[in-house]
């Protein structure tokens, strides 16, 4: 990234798409955003969002300021991620608006792009283009792809390019459909979190941590599960060779060098988020402008005991930013 954040308070997770990419990457599993009566539909799903609030900057400008944010971090929403096929012309465009957005910003708006997920010399070669974009922080990854997580496939080899190039990784789950959650928003409300701890427990479990000891990674909604799971984690890790078989730290050490953002709907789990994971390691997130959204980030947050000073120091050590 060649260009430096505004000073001041930073949201790492907030979602953007301009509208003539609403028709989505080939083969994408839910079809494609419309806009009816200025409300955006997933395929014929309503989002209970304002068109406008997904693809418009000043909409976005102005939620950052009754929010009292200065740089929100903007990726795409993760029904755009080229999960099902080659996409290069989707990556390309989308990058290359997004490019526009945050340069056009002041350093209010910083980026993380996409990259193809189906070949991985396509996805190097993105990735080299996203490392000398002024703006541009990084690249936003799915938990899962192809029944593979982090420590495999495709996905290590992004995480692998992204420490080598100095760029920020923020994993965001994709809210996969299961039979048994096809009721009551499930595959969000069980499904995301779950899609999470699995990331989690691939990077630190699979050795990726240790292979990539400078990697700056980030997941959002708090970790999923990850934050009540670690105890089982760890007394796997002492307990059973094949547990520990690829890492050399328990995991309830090793998670402690990643990021985590505040997005978790509840206080208590909040508190035990920063306890497990230490306060150095949280960010202040959004989710704008899904439903699912921490609408008053920062007042949430600090009224969980973080300070502001501390989220925004976080985030920028996340994005690289060293001044």
């Amino acid at each position: 990234m060649t260009a430096t954040p505004k000073a001041g308070p930073v949201d790492v997770h907030a979602h953007w798409l301009p509208a003539n990419l609403f028709g989505l990457p080939p083969g994408a599993p839910y079809g494609p955003l419309r806009d009816r009566d200025g409300q955006l539909y997933l395929g014929d799903v309503p989002l209970s969002i304002a068109t406008k609030a997904m693809s418009d900057v000043p909409a976005i400008r102005a939620d950052m300021a009754e929010a009292g944010i200065a740089v929100r971090v903007l990726s795409a929403p993760p029904f755009a991620f080229p999960v099902a096929g080659s996409a290069p012309d989707y990556v390309d465009a989308f990058n290359d608006a997004l490019g526009a957005v945050v340069a056009d910003s002041g350093g209010a708006l910083i980026g993380l792009g996409l990259v193809p997920l189906d070949d991985d010399a396509a996805a190097t070669d993105r990735l080299e283009r996203l490392a000398s974009a002024p703006g541009i922080a990084g690249v936003a990854i799915p938990p899962l792809l192809g029944g593979e997580s982090l420590d495999r496939g495709t996905l290590r080899h992004v995480l692998t390019d992204c420490a080598r190039l100095g760029l920020s990784v923020l994993v965001h789950p994709m809210q996969l459909p299961r039979p048994e959650w096809r009721d009551h928003y499930l595959a969000n409300l069980i499904g995301n979190p779950v899609e999470t701890a699995t990331a989690v427990a691939a990077l630190l479990l699979g050795g990726v941590h240790d292979a990539l000891p400078g990697l700056r990674i980030c997941f959002v909604h708090g970790g999923g599960c990850t934050p009540g799971l670690l105890g089982r984690w760890d007394h796997g890790w002492r307990t059973r060779p094949d547990v520990r078989r690829d890492s050399t730290r328990p995991p309830g050490e090793a998670v402690r060098d990643l990021w985590f953002d505040t997005v978790t709907h509840d206080p208590a789990l909040l508190d035990l988020l920063a306890a497990r994971v230490g306060k150095q390691a949280v960010v202040c997130g959004s989710d704008y402008p899904f439903d699912m959204a921490q609408r008053d980030p920062l007042g949430f947050a600090t009224a969980g005991g973080l300070d502001t000073a501390t989220l925004t120091a976080n985030a920028r050590a996340f994005l690289g930013v060293t001044s």
